[in-house]
């Protein structure tokens, strides 16, 4: 299965999760996972939040990241991949003063078993 970001409506949502400025994606959802290809300007970021039911893979395709994560920072840049597992915290800032963050993430949900 093709997932056409280029055709799929992006979605601003200001102040995501707390965060700083407009995150910018194209959103792809089947129920179960959720597929973005996402864009932070300069001075944006997604807000330090937590996974209660679910985790996140985030592959950083263009500049600099800051990540907070559960107590400690970790700096990403193009080709890197974080991973936060259900029950972390995280956060993405763009960490560049001169270009946007481009990042590719995946939220899949676990079965509440």
């Amino acid at each position: 299965m093709i997932i056409d970001f280029k055709n799929i409506e992006e979605s601003v949502m200001p102040n995501f999760k707390g965060g700083e400025g407009d995150t910018r994606s194209r959103n792809f959802f089947d129920g179960l996972n959720k597929i973005m290809m996402g864009h932070l300007d300069v001075g944006c970021s997604i807000g330090y939040h937590k996974h209660e039911t679910n985790s996140e893979v985030i592959l950083i395709t263009s500049g600099v990241a800051r990540c907070l994560y559960d107590d400690g920072e970790e700096r990403l840049v193009a080709g890197d991949c974080h991973y936060c597992p259900r029950g972390h915290s995280h956060s993405l800032i763009n960490a560049s003063d001169s270009a946007p963050l481009e990042y590719f993430a995946i939220v899949p949900e676990h079965n509440k078993c």
